[in-house]
């Protein structure tokens, strides 16, 4: 995975797995302290114990199609290489948060990448799932909540075509207003 939104993007399809209702997605961008982080947060099932001691081993997986489950493996090198980490907290029955950090401005740190395309997506295809969305800029805030828009559309499914092209154009534009200094 070469971009950040595609770890992203890897790591919610395994709350949608775990049977999240809902998802926050939380992006820190700190260019003054030198970081980014990505904290994302489910109320799925949620790990025991043992799962948790060893999700970051590629053999590891809850998977029955496959024996491998590399997601969590190629996030936690991808930070590692960029001065970052990856730290995991689950309970069972409860909850996951995995939240990982990059070095702001190292040369190994994968783009952030189509964030808002990412977004979009995980709302299209999951529009029974409530979605938060964060990003901060140092002091700029930027958020999205499909129980928001949801509330809005009334009728109109988030999934509509006509409503994801809108959303990934409001996402865009939000996000445009987060780096202006």
């Amino acid at each position: 995975m070469n971009t950040i939104s595609m770890h992203i993007l890897d790591i919610v399809q395994n709350s949608i797995r775990a049977k999240a209702t809902l998802i926050e997605i939380s992006i820190h961008e700190n260019r003054v302290k030198n970081y980014i982080e990505i904290v994302i947060k489910d109320n799925g099932e949620g790990m025991d114990t043992e799962l948790l001691n060893h999700v970051t081993d590629p053999y590891t997986t809850t998977r029955t199609t496959r024996k491998v489950g590399m997601g969590i493996p190629l996030l936690k090198h991808s930070a590692g290489q960029a001065n970052g980490y990856l730290k995991i907290y689950s309970e069972k029955g409860v909850e996951t948060s995995v939240q990982v950090t990059f070095q702001y401005d190292h040369i190994d740190r994968p783009p952030l990448g189509d964030i808002s395309g990412t977004i979009v997506l995980l709302v299209a295809a999951n529009p029974d799932i409530d979605f938060k969305y964060i990003h901060e800029v140092n002091d700029n805030k930027y958020e999205f909540n499909t129980c928001e828009v949801k509330g809005i559309l009334e009728n109109v499914r988030i999934n509509d075509p006509k409503i994801r092209g809108m959303l990934k154009e409001m996402i865009n534009e939000n996000l445009s207003e987060l780096y202006v200094i």
